[in-house]
């Protein structure tokens, strides 16, 4: 209520240039009753609801912006009195301020101590607490030289020492950013706002030239008009009602992505996520869920099968990878006994070699890997590739699942399945996708059979296999030169490009700092799967807004029927014809009207701060609901609201 008065200073109110005219005509009404220019009751009886009108559009807005403070708060908690322990060229620390570091600088975090400021972690491993930031308990794991290694200032070491590469100027830090945004002070205006709020202006220009010649035109058929009935006429011309509601809209729109525990770095993110035609989404964490698990061995012809599962254990003692521990896992669950060799030693899997295993005593090497490169290794030992690997190979693949090649020394043994789970739910999230007209495209490193077969299971409309990073950028800017707009999910610095070229770039909180830098959102709950919501949030603001202004439209074509009988009731007699409501009198109809138009904005507000249900439709669905919830009943009930109003006041007063 405070911030609602607050915000009458002129200086705010010319932001908002519909509220800026009611604003106006609530001075000359007052100041045209002080005068004696109108009946002094009546005068102070229309001063009082414009001032209401106004008062009721700046509340909507203090309560949306209201709405992010309690957040904002505890988040300045958060950072409160940080220090920090600055590491110097010969290794020596000093204690400082959290605010006098620079990027570049180097600090040490311990166990129990709290980060003092965003930076990537050059040095160890631990356990972090970023309740404060996210709202999620557990702790989560983030390590040096890896794509989980950034850290957020005000999160808590719980586990371990670290070292923190600070990457952030002072008062530009993640946690700056959240306050600004949650506070409102740094929204931007979306494109759809800028060009409602531009047809706003014109509307109000055009009714304003209206009225001001009224007096000029009325002269010539010797009609008077009063100057009162003259600003309630402008009043309820102009769209009072989506005008003092538009930037309520805006903020509850980047308020509702903040709940889903997802910020945007402006509004403009969270618009353009509703106007998407096309997702482009990781299958690993997004579709499935990313830990890839043995379930069968598949011995080639002439392979005990024993033989293949010690083996494929053997091969994956050393891995660390979900992967390789579910091949032991899976091994012992068949009856394989896990014995450690002695004097061995791993082989770890790279890009290069796109193989791992383990050399053992006496010379013996056993690897697993994918078919083309075991095929390869074996063919340089002098030994042979089994005719029937392959078609095991695509037997495998046509399942969905990964195929992974054993073989020791020159013999192949047979073939490892690797599943991916897909996530429980995610098909009927893609088809509600695209009812409402959103292509989901599946990225994956997976070859053409397993992409096939998982893209099949999943429903996504088209995949692309075995992508490199590069071919994701590629993607992204062909779907943008044929006229659509991307949306895409990364956490790694690889996807920083394609983050940044993408309408809509969603970064993981766990990813590195470049990938946050360049999206426009960022995800605190490290889902992948998160951008499906954030399209749906996006398009809720759209709808919303879309809604609003129609019901607001509607709105003036009732009230024209109170207002334009009153104005011309003492002159022109056949006006009257008009009077469709049958109101009590023209003062009764004026004052019928301005409270009408006074109080739809603060019943509006709820809907405003909540959001228009969202259900999955066609646009030419949306647009027909559109029309006959908020058009239709924009019309109708004034008609109802405005004939109460007169009978209350025709009751209460006599004029």
């Amino acid at each position: 209520m405070k911030d609602a008065f607050l915000k009458l200073a002129p200086q705010h109110m010319i932001r908002n240039p519909v509220m800026a005219v009611v604003w106006l005509g609530t001075v000359l009404t007052a100041v045209a009753t002080i005068a004696g220019w109108t009946q002094p009751v009546f005068g102070w009886a229309v001063t009082l609801i414009l001032l209401a009108t106004v008062l009721f559009a700046n509340f909507a807005e203090a309560v949306a912006e209201a709405r992010g403070r309690g957040q904002a708060a505890s988040l300045r908690r958060a950072r409160k009195d940080l220090t920090a322990r600055l590491r110097d060229k010969s290794g020596a620390t000093t204690t400082v301020p959290a605010a006098a570091l620079r990027p570049g600088d180097l600090v040490e975090v311990a166990e129990g101590e709290l980060v003092p400021a965003d930076g990537e972690i050059v040095e160890g491993v631990a356990t972090i607490n970023e309740a404060a930031v996210t709202g999620e308990s557990a702790p989560v794991l983030r390590e040096a030289g890896t794509d989980r290694s950034g850290v957020i200032g005000g999160t808590k070491v719980l586990s371990d020492h670290i070292v923190v590469q600070i990457t952030a100027e002072p008062g530009n830090s993640f946690l700056d950013r959240m306050i600004a945004l949650v506070e409102g002070s740094n929204r931007q205006k979306t494109p759809n706002e800028i060009a409602l709020g531009i047809l706003l202006v014109v509307m109000t220009v055009t009714f304003l030239t209206v009225v001001v010649t009224l007096p000029f035109i009325g002269s010539f058929v010797k009609i008077e008009f009063d100057v009162v009935l003259l600003v309630a006429l402008l009043v309820c011309l102009i769209p009072t009602t989506i005008g003092g509601l538009l930037p309520a809209i805006g903020i509850a729109g980047m308020n509702r992505a903040l709940k889903a525990n997802v910020l945007a770095k402006s509004g403009k993110a969270v618009e353009v996520a509703g106007d998407v035609d096309v997702l482009l989404l990781d299958k690993t964490g997004t579709i499935t869920h990313g830990d890839r698990a043995a379930t069968a061995f598949h011995p080639m012809a002439g392979v005990d099968a024993a033989q293949l599962r010690n083996a494929s254990m053997l091969s994956s003692l050393a891995d660390p990878t979900p992967e390789g521990k579910s091949i032991v896992a899976l091994a012992r669950e068949q009856g394989e006994t896990l014995v450690e060799p002695e004097h061995a030693s791993f082989v770890a899997f790279t890009a290069q070699t796109r193989m791992s295993g383990i050399d053992l005593e006496g010379g013996r090497t056993i690897r697993k890997g994918a078919l083309d490169a075991i095929a390869q290794y074996v063919r340089s030992l002098g030994g042979a590739v089994p005719a029937e690997l392959e078609a095991r190979v695509q037997t495998v693949a046509r399942k969905g699942a990964t195929p992974l090649v054993v073989c020791d020394g020159r013999h192949v043994l047979g073939v490892i399945e690797l599943s991916d789970v897909i996530k429980h739910g995610i098909k009927e999230r893609f088809a509600r996708l695209r009812e409402m007209g959103v292509r989901t495209v599946m990225i994956t490193g997976d070859n053409q059979l397993t992409a096939a077969s998982i893209a099949a299971d999943a429903g996504v409309d088209d995949y692309i296999a075995e992508v490199r990073p590069e071919d994701k950028l590629a993607r992204i800017r062909a779907e943008q030169q044929a006229g659509r707009l991307v949306a895409m999910v990364g956490d790694g610095t690889n996807d920083a490009p394609a983050l940044a070229q993408a309408d809509v770039g969603l970064a993981m909180n766990s990813g590195t700092q470049a990938a946050k830098e360049a999206g426009n959102m960022v995800d605190l709950d490290n889902d992948p799967a998160k951008l499906l919501a954030v399209v749906e949030i996006g398009k809720q603001q759209l709808i919303t807004r879309g809604a609003l202004t129609t019901f607001s439209l509607a709105n003036d074509v009732s009230k024209y029927f109170a207002i334009l009988p009153a104005l011309f009731a003492a002159s022109v007699p056949q006006m009257a014809a008009l009077n469709l409501m049958r109101l009590s009198s023209p003062t009764s109809a004026v004052l019928s009207a301005l409270i009408f138009n006074a109080i739809i904005i603060p019943v509006l507000i709820p809907l405003a701060l909540r959001g228009v249900r969202f259900k999955p439709a066609s646009a030419t669905e949306l647009l027909r609901t559109n029309m006959l919830v908020y058009g239709v009943g924009g019309v109708i009930l004034p008609f109802i609201g405005i004939k109460l109003i007169d009978m209350l006041l025709a009751t209460l007063f006599t004029f």
